[in-house]
């Protein structure tokens, strides 16, 4: 399944893509599920039920659009939706610092003994479509294609053995990273926290439509036209049960909380000469079986 929050009115609704044009309303089948897709998370029996009863006749809907007849409830039309993130204010989001092969050897740095863990900042998070806004004062600023886990059932002493059944599933993330506060200030919270700095989306695809802990999916980050990131989850140092048993042993893990495990080579620090965001500029994340986050960039006037 595909959950995505999605808004209507002012509010955000839960929602479930059954096809690339055809979403479904949650809470306008059951009302009695929780308002936030997050609550939903430890225990998705009722949304599957939902999902089997109304995914057979996505085509039917979608053709009877095509004929001019307009999307009633429970469906909307998914080319029309303002997407937002799959969690909104998760309780942490915790990412994983040179987690790639490709991106240790880019910066010629040994591989990591343990995972390198930092935190961004929940209120970064930023819907698809909607802008990076690059601060005023900002002119380093870096994108980084990550895959994503969010968690759906809480623990903590995870084993790695565990992990899967603590996975409410995957989504894209962009790391984005004013790379000037994150060396100046020796530490990485304020770099990798700015606002609009963490787009996420466009939907959270649950783990039994992916390879088991999501592994040997590519990953791309385009700039614009331009390639910037081309790798394979099969590259991570760290897989996603090590992280999320890792990372347990120290805190609990709560329905909502969004691993973000690295980023490939070819980030713009790295490249000769740098490359930074520039206002203008479209950023696209895309992740094999989960599916591409694009996100223009502008400038903040503060």
């Amino acid at each position: 399944m595909k959950l995505l929050n999605y808004q209507r009115g002012t509010m955000p609704r839960p929602g479930l893509a059954l096809s690339d044009t055809v979403g479904l309303d949650l809470l306008a089948c059951q009302p009695s599920l929780p308002g936030n897709l997050h609550l939903m998370l430890p225990d998705l029996a009722s949304v599957r039920t939902i999902f089997a009863e109304f995914a057979p006749r996505a085509a039917e809907i979608a053709a009877r659009w095509e004929k001019g007849i307009a999307p009633t409830l429970p469906h909307f039309d998914l080319r029309q939706a303002r997407l937002l993130t799959p969690v909104i204010l998760p309780s942490k989001i915790i990412a994983v610092g040179l987690n790639y092969h490709d991106h240790a050897e880019e910066q010629n740095k040994r591989l990591p003994q343990r995972p390198l863990l930092f935190a961004k900042a929940p209120s970064c998070l930023q819907a698809p479509e909607l802008p990076i806004e690059l601060p005023a004062d900002a002119t380093q600023v870096d994108a980084e294609a990550e895959l994503a886990v969010i968690i759906g059932k809480p623990g903590r002493g995870i084993t790695r053995r565990q992990a899967p059944e603590h996975i409410a599933g995957f989504t894209c993330m962009n790391d984005v990273s004013d790379r000037e506060a994150q060396y100046s200030d020796k530490q990485f919270f304020r770099g990798k926290s700015m606002d609009t700095g963490g787009p996420c989306g466009p939907w959270l695809v649950t783990t039994d439509e992916l390879p088991p802990l999501a592994s040997g999916l590519a990953i791309t980050c385009h700039w614009n036209d331009k390639l910037m990131q081309s790798s394979n989850t099969d590259n991570l140092i760290f897989p996603v049960d090590e992280l999320i048993s890792y990372i347990s042993r120290t805190m609990t893990l709560l329905p909502g909380d969004i691993i973000t495990t690295g980023t490939p080579g070819g980030v713009g620090v790295f490249r000769d000469p740098p490359v930074f965001l520039q206002p203008g500029d479209t950023v696209t994340v895309t992740i094999e079986g989960i599916g591409s986050l694009s996100n223009p960039v502008v400038r903040r006037e503060d």
